[in-house]
């Protein structure tokens, strides 16, 4: 395992067991539960063994730490009715089996509560606002949380969308064999744009590699399918990176659109991947105009101890004055000389079947998009 730098708490948890459920209570839970279940198992969520008690939830809400202090902004919980909670607790030991049936972990259970959904949401995402996704998802979810560790004894079947997804075992030793000491992690829920390309591409020219990490799981209307952002890596990999300078794998998580917070939880991630660096851009992890575009890059100075360091952007595009790709610290035209396009007029441009400018997106990319017969979330 590569030493270059330590998981999030000191140490990565494993929690993949072989045990026998025979004769255990069991729920069904969701997709995204059950990708959460395997990253708890593979130390995705470092420190965390299983989803959070009471007294950790409260604590992750109020003041974005566990209650030891350790850095912790975003509820890893699941949530049941009234009813099932009761016969969990009474169980003790509860088998959990994904949509599929297949019983994928035992949870220990330690904890049932209930909590306030409003003072979650604006804990979390700093407000109650219902057009907000994260928001509307905590107002929907059941009343009451199920704290406990968990095993996890089962695998989800592979499919095409899973070959990409690694363990923070398996990329520190992808690292360490490519010799990178000095890893950029790139997170994004999008195909790559040209100007995400030269953000990694200015990362990685004082380091040594960079690892694209794109989002697979739940996402909002109008965002880019997960098959699709998939396929576009990996065109843009094959005709525009040097050999050894990019590793691609997949998160299995859902996006929560938590701004500043969940910037925090993905640096933290990444940090139990073995990156040494994570890209902060502008308006990172948010959705509409909820937050401030550059408070995902303030909210780092309430955590100092993070052992990844966050490297800032501001926005990226290519003017074509400069003849460059550059941002506004270093290029003095105005709007009229840069190249930019929101993702909205995007996605228009590919409903009518259009290809944007190549300062854009590569051709390459566009044609995977162009050629998929459905490539947003409905």
């Amino acid at each position: 395992m590569s030493d270059s730098i330590k998981p999030h708490g000191g140490k990565l948890v494993n929690r993949i067991t072989k045990s026998d459920p025979s004769g255990l209570y069991s729920i069904q839970i969701s997709e995204d539960l059950a990708n959460d279940v395997e990253n708890i198992a593979d130390g995705i969520f470092s420190p965390l063994e299983g989803f959070l008690e009471k007294k950790d939830f409260e604590h992750v809400i109020s003041k974005g730490r566990l209650a030891n202090g350790l850095a912790w902004t975003i509820p890893i919980v699941l949530d049941v009715d009234e009813s099932t909670a009761a016969k969990m607790k009474k169980a003790g030991k509860v088998l959990l089996q994904n949509h599929q049936g297949l019983g994928i972990a035992i949870l220990h259970v330690k904890d049932t509560f209930t909590f306030d959904k409003e003072k979650t949401a604006k804990g979390v995402y700093g407000t109650t606002d219902s057009s907000h996704p994260g928001v509307a998802k905590t107002m929907s979810m059941q009343d009451y949380l199920v704290g406990g560790k968990i095993d996890c004894i089962a695998r989800p079947e592979e499919t095409e969308i899973r070959k990409y997804r690694l363990t923070p075992l398996q990329t520190r030793e992808a690292f360490a064999k490519a010799g990178w000491k000095t890893i950029v992690a790139f997170q994004t829920r999008n195909p790559p744009h040209v100007a995400h390309e030269m953000l990694q591409k200015t990362s990685i020219t004082t380091r040594d590699g960079v690892f694209v990490n794109p989002v697979i799981g739940k996402k909002k209307s109008g965002d880019f399918v997960d098959e699709v952002i998939v396929k576009c890596y990996e065109v843009m990999i094959k005709h525009y990176y040097p050999e050894n300078r990019c590793k691609l794998g997949t998160l299995h998580t859902e996006m929560k659109y938590a701004g500043p917070k969940e910037a925090i939880h993905h640096a933290i991630m990444r940090q139990n991947y073995g990156c040494t660096h994570i890209i902060i851009g502008r308006d990172h992890a948010g959705v509409g105009t909820f937050y401030d575009p550059f408070a995902a890059q303030k909210i780092f100075e309430d955590y100092p101890e993070l052992e990844i360091t966050p490297v800032f952007f501001p926005a990226f595009f290519y003017c074509r004055k400069c003849l460059t790709y550059t941002n506004p610290k270093a290029c003095p035209h105005g709007d009229d000389a840069k190249e930019q396009i929101s993702g909205t007029k995007l996605r228009q441009m590919i409903d009518e079947g259009k290809s944007p400018s190549e300062f854009i997106l590569r051709p390459e990319v566009s044609k995977v998009i162009l050629d998929y017969p459905h490539p947003f979330v409905d």
